[in-house]
């Protein structure tokens, strides 16, 4: 019982870690990259940078905090007090970060290309962090998050893309500059990569299936060498009519090299199918209770 309260508690003080770092990292791209450019590749933080360019009363990040207010209502009705507590505290990171970064630093380039790319590896980086930790840094994420709710088998980073797409062409309206909404446009493309890239990039996984008559002996050493389970199931052959076994492993993607050349020197003649796993669930993978972002 102690044992598991420790990994528990070891667990809540490394997502607080990892929600802390996404919210600033967020707010770095947003202070020193997008802001100070007017470029404005979507969300709440896209809405505030076109809104305080008219009206220069309050700073990017305290607005940011404010119209993210009715959001994180509806999103706490949705997914309770936790999803309030985490969010607000990335909201509040965030946006006090927006404004410091932005006093104390300011802009780090005011070449838009530079500008757009940095900010939205940055944003989208932070973005994908946070995410992993269940919370959201408000704005469109919480919209993003309500809209999975309804369209499960949509990558977060394309959802993200539709509904940022949208405040992305609003801010080249309003600003009436078409190359500042190019920039926006290739920042909005760029950080839908990013966010699926940390959402999704490490739970990549790969399944091979193996046909050969020494598989016994394959599943012997990528059990003992490279350390994954195996499974057999029964197979016939349509042309010969034999009887064979197909061995079936799933792996992370970064073990697939040394099981290629397990398999290459028990038989290299042996029959390999390698594919993608995009979702993979069980002993060594994700929990089946873990929250699907």
């Amino acid at each position: 019982m102690l044992k598991i309260k420790r990994k528990k508690l070891i667990h809540t003080i490394y997502n607080f870690f990892m929600l802390t770092l996404g919210s600033i990292i967020f707010a770095a791209g947003v202070a020193c990259f997008l802001d100070p450019n007017s470029i404005a590749p979507g969300g709440i933080s896209g809405v505030a940078i076109i809104i305080t360019k008219f009206i220069d009363v309050i700073p990017t990040g305290t607005l940011i905090a404010l119209i993210n207010v009715p959001i994180l209502i509806v999103g706490t009705y949705k997914f309770g007090f936790k999803f309030l507590a985490s969010t607000m505290y990335a909201v509040l990171v965030s946006s006090v970060a927006v404004d410091t970064l932005g006093a104390l630093v300011g802009p780090l380039t005011n070449d838009l290309l530079l500008a757009s790319v940095g900010g939205a590896v940055l944003v989208g980086t932070g973005v994908g962090i946070v995410f992993r930790t269940g919370a959201t840094t408000g704005g469109t994420d919480v919209i993003v998050k309500l809209l999975r709710l309804k369209w499960r088998h949509l990558p977060t980073g394309i959802i993200f893309g539709v509904v940022d797409g949208c405040v992305c062409l609003i801010s080249g309206i309003v600003f009436r500059n078409l190359e500042v909404m190019i920039y926006a446009g290739i920042a909005l493309m760029l950080q839908s990569m990013i966010v699926n890239k940390v959402l999704y990039g490490g739970d990549g996984a790969r399944m091979i299936y193996i046909i050969s008559s020494h598989s016994h002996e394959i599943a012997q050493r990528l059990l003992k060498e490279v350390d994954v389970g195996a499974t057999f199931f029964h197979g016939n052959g349509a042309y010969s009519g034999k009887d064979f076994e197909i061995l079936m492993v799933v792996m992370r993607a970064k073990l697939l090299p040394q099981a290629r050349d397990v398999v290459k020197q028990v038989d290299d003649s042996a029959f390999m199918i390698v594919t993608n796993a995009t979702a993979v669930f069980g002993e060594g993978f994700k929990r089946h209770d873990s929250e699907e972002i």
